[in-house]
């Protein structure tokens, strides 16, 4: 017979330890725990190691509206992001509830007995089955096994090292090499000023520019403030603000998107020098058609001053043996190319589902407020802002299963189900944004709608009201008994 939990939540990184905290929090009497695939915790913070990693957001948004985050940096470094997310887990009796190495393969709904069964594999290879009636995804949205990286003609003729980021050599030694980085976006963007410091060279070579904004790494007005005011209130009030800021860029973007392009061009230019080629920072496309690039304190700005880096924008022939070659002829010479190329979009880390005994293709179902999915019962996944911090939305959702559940208990219901009811409701692209790693996805990926609950907003501010504040009964939402309830309906619980 499977172990059976309340919930059971997978994934043990930055969505999954504050998905645990606040079940603990708000549901203290139900029984869960973690399963990892890796054999350690942190997620993305873990996995990736290259060279500067560090957040693209700031701490105060990126961390956990439960927790202040108290290190002076406002863009963390990748390490400190770790370091946040175990010391969370610590302090709040999390880590005996992690199963580590414990992959889920599989997860099966059954609606006689409400309850989901997942197959998991160990990392020494046995397989075992859990269940649970409620089951929160907090395996973030790309492949840990497999990034994304082009065919590039030629490339077995290259005699230097290929890497990708997310495969980051340890103790990679890289004094006195000539570094390629192919590549325009947040990774290249953070690799290249990180590599300078003992690289001979390092060369930025994009096909297409993304847009740039030089962000603060401190914050004069946090350290004044703590000289007045209690650390928690001081982050309430920093979080707020920084919300506040990038969802202001976000709205101007989209809503007057010539003046936002001039504004973003003309802050790189006075950093860069009136020397500098500006095409390598134009792009073709709107701010917020893809995602805004932070630069902290301008590092990348200082070292294309300072002659330590280069962009080249243009299009790869093929390699050679000594570095690329470009469609325009001029030939990259390296010793090391890094293929900052970008990510395989992966949701649920890779598990099938079914529902008595049906298969689920996620292109089949419809977002529900960004939480659950149209007809998939007792099922939550925690996707962040594309434009903004992740942890804004994770803290929500989490936040909004605790409502369910806890409303579940109240009116003696076991399954929660967002019904499509509307025949008219027309569906679109989930995430709508033209970058490359979503529109490679979008053929799986399930979809948003035109018209709500099942329009996915990427606003701090409606998602507040409709998670946190809005009808559970909604009219969509559906709230059952199991179809069969006998003794085989209840499975065996374990200690909370």
């Amino acid at each position: 017979m499977a172990e059976h939990f309340d919930v059971l939540i997978v994934g043990a990184g930055l969505s999954g330890i504050g998905a645990a905290r606040h079940l603990q929090k708000n549901c203290p009497e139900k029984s869960f725990a973690i399963l990892e695939g890796r054999e350690t915790t942190g997620g993305t913070w873990d996995l990736f190691r290259y060279p500067g990693i560090r957040s693209d957001s700031d701490m105060y948004t990126l961390g956990y509206n439960f927790k202040p985050w108290t290190e002076p940096q406002v863009i963390a470094d990748g390490h400190r992001i770790r370091n946040y997310i175990r010391e969370t887990a610590r302090e709040h009796a999390i880590e005996g509830k992690i199963r580590c190495g414990h992959k889920v393969v599989s997860a099966d709904w059954r609606s006689e007995t409400a309850t989901w069964t997942l197959t998991v594999q160990k990392t020494s290879g046995e397989t075992v089955q859990l269940s649970c009636n409620w089951l929160m995804m907090c395996s973030g949205y790309y492949n840990y096994e497999e990034a994304f990286t082009p065919e590039f003609k030629g490339r077995d003729d290259f005699k230097g090292q290929v890497i990708h980021p997310q495969f980051w050599p340890e103790n990679l030694d890289y004094s006195g090499k000539r570094v390629v980085v192919i590549g325009s976006g947040a990774t290249a963007i953070t690799l290249i000023p990180s590599m300078t410091d003992k690289a001979q060279h390092v060369t930025m070579l994009q096909r297409t520019p993304s847009y740039v904004i030089s962000v603060p790494q401190f914050d004069p007005m946090v350290r004044v403030l703590l000289k007045f005011l209690p650390e928690m209130t001081v982050y309430k009030i920093s979080r707020a603000r920084n919300n506040f800021i990038t969802q202001m860029i976000f709205k101007l973007s989209r809503k007057y998107p010539n003046f936002m392009r001039k504004l973003l061009l003309k802050q790189v230019k006075v950093q860069v020098g009136k020397d500098f080629d500006m095409k390598h920072f134009t792009p073709p496309y709107n701010p917020w058609d893809q995602r805004l690039c932070a630069v902290p304190n301008g590092d990348m700005f200082k070292v294309l001053r300072k002659g330590k880096a280069s962009v080249v924008t243009d299009h790869i022939d093929r390699f050679t043996d000594k570095g690329i070659l470009l469609k325009s002829g001029q030939t990259l010479e390296a010793d090391i190319i890094v293929t900052a190329t970008g990510l395989n979009l992966r949701l649920f880390g890779g598990m099938t589902m079914s529902v008595d005994g049906k298969a689920i293709e996620m292109n089949q179902h419809i977002s529900y407020k960004g939480v659950m999915f149209s007809d998939i019962p007792n099922f939550s996944n925690a996707l962040g802002y594309t434009n903004a911090s992740w942890t804004l939305k994770a803290d929500l959702i989490a936040e909004y299963v605790c409502r369910l559940i806890k409303h579940m208990d109240k009116t003696g219901t076991r399954i929660a189900v967002p019904e499509r009811k509307d025949p008219d409701i027309k569906t679109g692209s989930l995430l709508e944004m033209t970058s490359n790693y979503v529109t490679r996805a979008e053929h799986y990926m399930p979809k948003g709608a035109d018209r709500a609950p099942w329009k996915l907003y990427q606003n701090y501010a409606l998602d507040m009201d409709q998670l946190h504040n809005g009808k559970l009964e909604d009219g969509v939402m559906a709230f059952r008994k199991p179809h069969v309830v006998g003794a085989e309906a209840v499975p065996r619980k374990v200690a909370a």
